[in-house]
C-alpha cells in the first residue's frame, strides 16, 4: 500500500514488478494502477481554493487519478528514472461529499517512446465522479535534475 499526500492510498493493480535493465518495455497497454481516499473536510473546495462547496474538490480527484497512474506504471521503470505528468484532459462529473470513499483507476493504453497514456476514471460509493485522459513521459532522474540546476542558475526571462 503505497500512501501519499492529502490521505490517498494506492494499491499495486495487475502489474507486476520487474527490472527493466534500460527500457520501459514491459510498460504494455492494459497494465491498470489504483488509489483510494476517504473523503474529509481537508479535500474540500473551500480548503483547497478552487470553489465555496464543502464536496471533493476537482484538483484532488485529479491528483487521486494521477496517484492511480503512478501506481501502474512506476514501479516498472528501470532505475534512475521516474514518470512526470505532462497533459490532463478530465471531466468531473458528479459531486462527492464529506464521509464518502472515492476509487481512481488508471489503464494505460498506449507507450510510444518514452510517452505513456492513460485512461482514468474516479468513482465514488454511487456515482462515476470523474473521467478522461492522462498522459506522463519517463526521464532519466540525473539528467531532469542537471537540467532543473542549470534552470536555477540562469538568469529570469521574466
Amino acid at each position: 500500500m503505497l500512501r501519499g499526500p492529502r490521505g490517498w492510498s494506492a494499491a499495486r493493480g495487475g502489474a507486476q514488478e520487474q527490472g527493466l535493465g534500460g527500457n520501459v518495455s514491459t510498460l504494455k497497454p492494459g497494465l491498470v494502477g489504483r488509489a483510494t481516499l476517504l473523503v474529509g473536510e481537508e479535500h474540500t473546495a473551500p480548503q483547497i481554493g478552487s470553489g465555496r462547496v464543502h464536496v471533493l474538490a476537482t484538483p484532488v480527484m485529479i491528483n487521486l487519478m494521477e496517484a492511480a497512474a503512478l501506481d501502474a506504471a512506476e514501479h516498472l521503470l528501470p532505475a534512475g528514472h521516474q514518470s512526470l505528468g505532462i497533459r490532463l484532459d478530465v471531466s468531473h462529473v458528479a459531486a462527492t461529499p464529506v464521509g464518502m470513499r472515492v476509487r481512481a483507476t488508471a489503464e494505460v493504453v498506449e507507450v510510444a517512446g518514452n510517452r505513456i497514456v492513460f485512461r482514468v476514471e474516479a468513482h465514488d460509493e454511487m456515482d462515476l465522479i470523474g473521467e478522461g485522459a492522462h498522459q506522463r513521459i519517463v526521464v532519466d532522474v540525473g539528467r531532469f535534475d542537471k537540467r532543473i540546476q542549470r534552470k536555477l542558475g540562469g538568469t529570469p526571462q521574466l
